[in-house]
């Protein structure tokens, strides 16, 4: 089972090798692997596994529904499934060692249940890292325009928000909004980005992988395709670039997701097929293959305000990588990636022909003058957002006291 550990790459499991690395135990609880494609991973079924271990870490699974065809009615069910299920460890969990809770929030919020219960019962201290801002992220995947279903789901997260003793948040508008939530003391929130992995700093030239995508100008995506991730405003982007007689750019688009297929059918709709490549999950260890490979770049977010507020951990990984940035978000984002680090360009969400004009920036520029904009934020990476920098933050928020 060497390989079935890890198997979805979220970014705890990167916290958990450094906490075990600095000497703290580390208990995991979380559900079978099905994410992005909606099925199990090889190697697990309703049958487990349903504890392993991982180079010091202990892992405990819920059983959870997986995300099928990827439906809202499907998505609704996996989103609940994983918190009930969790609640079947709390007998077990009652009797454990254990002198912090952390819990790292992804979708759903109520994936912490099982955590907060714990704290709450054997009055021991917790803290939740907020990656998914709620309901805010249920509305940027989900078009829930029922007021009193709007309305649920706002008082539900709001109400898993006030039960940690101590929150992590992304960045400094996610505080002000959770401060107005929660009303902790302000020694008990902190902003702490996400660290991304050191592989991300790697350059990885593959020249098979080079021949595959051949020659001319690569703009390249990588992550989940999901409806927050605004890909109507890439493919116009691209439509306006193609109209320019700009045929020798190409969309490398390194993920999968629940969006896929309609982005690939939109695609196909618009006569743009030969200008995309859609090259599916790759483990994250390919990842570096293609960002070495690219030119620029891209990431996009759904015109919200509801989503100002978060740094998508893409953007983290893209800085380390060395190369220039061209992102359609609003909020923070602009701050980090065009002030702080200098190593991009960030137009408003939503704006396809504020993305196409970055790009098309970015193309005219040399190859030297591209070169800078990496390197500029590769240095910006090591000097404030290196993996030991950031992970040795929040190990020390989530420990103290």
């Amino acid at each position: 089972m060497g390989q079935h550990f890890w198997p979805e790459g979220f970014r705890i499991n990167d916290i958990c090798d450094y906490f075990v690395a600095s000497g703290v135990d580390v208990e995991v609880l979380c559900g079978l692997p099905n994410y992005p494609k909606g099925e199990f991973f090889p190697g697990y079924s309703w049958k487990g596994p349903y504890k392993e271990e991982h180079e010091g870490v202990v892992i405990y699974r819920a059983p959870e529904l997986p995300r099928g065809d990827n439906s809202s009615l499907r998505i609704f069910l996996n989103y609940v499934s994983f918190p009930i299920a969790s609640l079947l460890h709390l007998p077990r969990l009652m009797f454990g060692k254990y002198d912090k809770i952390f819990l790292y929030q992804l979708s759903p919020v109520m994936m912490s249940i099982s955590g907060i219960i714990l704290s709450k019962l054997r009055r021991i201290e917790s803290t939740m890292y907020v990656l998914d801002l709620w309901p805010e992220n249920l509305f940027s995947v989900l078009n829930i325009r029922n007021r009193f279903f709007r309305r649920m789901a706002e008082k539900v997260s709001h109400w898993h928000y006030r039960q940690p003793d101590k929150i992590v948040v992304l960045s400094e508008q996610m505080r002000a909004r959770i401060k107005d939530i929660t009303g902790l003391a302000d020694d008990k929130i902190t902003v702490v980005p996400q660290a991304c992995e050191s592989l991300y700093e790697r350059e990885i030239h593959d020249p098979v992988l080079a021949d595959h995508l051949g020659e001319g100008f690569k703009v390249v995506f990588a992550g989940n395709i999901s409806p927050a991730q605004s890909f109507e405003t890439m493919i116009e982007a691209a439509e306006i670039l193609k109209s320019e007689g700009l045929s020798d750019i190409s969309w490398v688009i390194v993920g999968d997701g629940m969006s896929r297929g309609d982005v690939e059918k939109e695609v196909e709709r618009r006569g743009l097929r030969h200008v995309f490549r859609f090259e599916g999950h790759h483990p994250v260890g390919d990842i570096p293959k293609y960002t070495t490979l690219a030119d620029v770049l891209v990431g996009c977010l759904v015109k919200s305000e509801l989503l100002e507020a978060t740094v998508p951990a893409k953007v983290m990984s893209y800085i380390a990588s060395g190369r220039p940035l061209v992102l359609a978000m609003d909020g923070e984002v602009r701050t980090l990636v065009e002030d702080e680090a200098q190593c991009g360009f960030v137009g408003p969400a939503a704006d396809s022909a504020a993305l196409a004009d970055n790009i098309r920036a970015m193309y005219q520029m040399s190859a030297e003058q591209r070169r800078e904009f990496g390197a500029r934020g590769k240095a910006y990476h090591f000097t404030n957002l290196e993996r030991s920098i950031v992970l040795e933050r929040l190990k020390g928020f989530v420990l103290q006291g």
